[in-house]
């Protein structure tokens, strides 16, 4: 990594992230379904397993990818790597099991709204650590950000009320936090992206494969979807744009900007999740037969997505104008 990224590298850095957030918000639509063939085809399946069943194998999948593609060098990390790695696949992992939990007990949007105040607190952070405020403009660009993701899913402030659905998200949040700082670490600089990234994978399975035996309804629960042709197009679709792709693009891309700026980049991700659930449920239910309709295009997507958007362009705007002032 470069500690002084010339402006190309930070701005297909940019594009890329931009990439990334694009593959996760498929997989908002992706895993609704997974977890709706499941249930049709496992009775007695509780949310926990519906989550966990989806989970752990686009996660096991996925790291058996990194290992194939890495060959006999992905077998050897440095402890660097593996530290990195492992910490990486906790935050996530618990970030996600968290999150789950939350919307049994929370509304859908509060659970939005919440979960994107990493855009808040990792600026908060890196403020507190190096004693330097980032300025008004950042402060005002994540207060916007927040404000978007508020409009796009009609959140509603009678909701926000101190439950256990509020206070799992809230922690959900700090979690997706230390996997974005910990991701731009310096003295992780020298690590290998894929091997990094593989690790994480391999955390993340054992993590959701653990949670689903414990929680699966009969012992041959586990083994039911994977007789389901839907259900393996849906897991190979989640396994390599989702999470291959979008994790790899996530370690290999993030350090060259600052984590702030990726924090705002990553709030794009409801904003495309919103986009592709006007579509892609339809091609869902025609390729599978699941009953899968559609969202309808509201004003709030509209307002909400030129928002997110604006805010980033201003930050990525102004970052490019301070680099550029410093770097010959």
């Amino acid at each position: 990594m470069n500690p002084t990224p010339t402006d190309p590298q930070r701005a297909r850095a940019i594009r890329m992230l931009l990439l990334a957030s694009l593959y996760w918000g498929v997989s908002f639509p992706v895993i609704k379904a997974l977890m709706m063939v499941t249930r049709d085809h496992v009775p007695g399946a509780g949310n926990w397993f519906l989550a966990s069943a989806a989970a752990a194998p686009r996660y096991l999948l996925a790291a058996i990818v990194m290992v194939a593609l890495a060959g006999r060098r992905g077998l050897r990390a440095t402890r660097g790597e593996l530290v990195q790695g492992a910490a990486a696949g906790g935050f996530s992992a618990l970030g996600s099991l968290l999150q789950t939990d939350a919307l049994q007990f929370t509304e859908a949007s509060t659970s939005a709204f919440l979960t994107q105040l990493s855009a808040i607190i990792v600026p908060t952070w890196v403020a507190l650590r190096h004693r330097r405020n980032p300025g008004l403009v950042v402060w005002a660009c994540c207060g916007l950000v927040l404000a978007g993701v508020a409009v796009l899913g009609h959140l509603d402030v009678h909701h926000l009320r101190p439950g256990r659905g509020e206070w799992e998200t809230l922690l959900c949040s700090v979690f997706y936090t230390g996997q974005i700082l910990w991701i731009e670490k310096r003295e992780f600089a020298a690590n290998r992206p894929d091997t990094v990234t593989g690790i994480m994978f391999a955390v993340q399975a054992a993590a959701f494969t653990a949670l689903a035996a414990a929680t699966a309804p009969s012992a041959g629960a586990l083994l039911v979807p994977w007789s389901l042709p839907s259900w393996l197009g849906l897991t190979a679709l989640l396994t390599v744009v989702c999470t291959v792709g979008a994790f790899s693009i996530m370690t290999r891309w993030q350090p060259h900007i600052t984590s702030t700026q990726a924090g705002l980049i990553y709030c794009t991700e409801p904003v495309f999740a919103s986009l592709f659930c006007l579509f892609v449920p339809g091609i869902i239910s025609a390729t599978s037969g699941l009953v899968y309709l559609n969202e309808s295009a509201t004003w709030s997507l509209v307002a909400g997505g030129l928002m997110v958007t604006a805010a980033n362009v201003i930050v990525q705007v102004r970052a490019s104008r301070l680099l550029a002032s410093i770097v010959p």
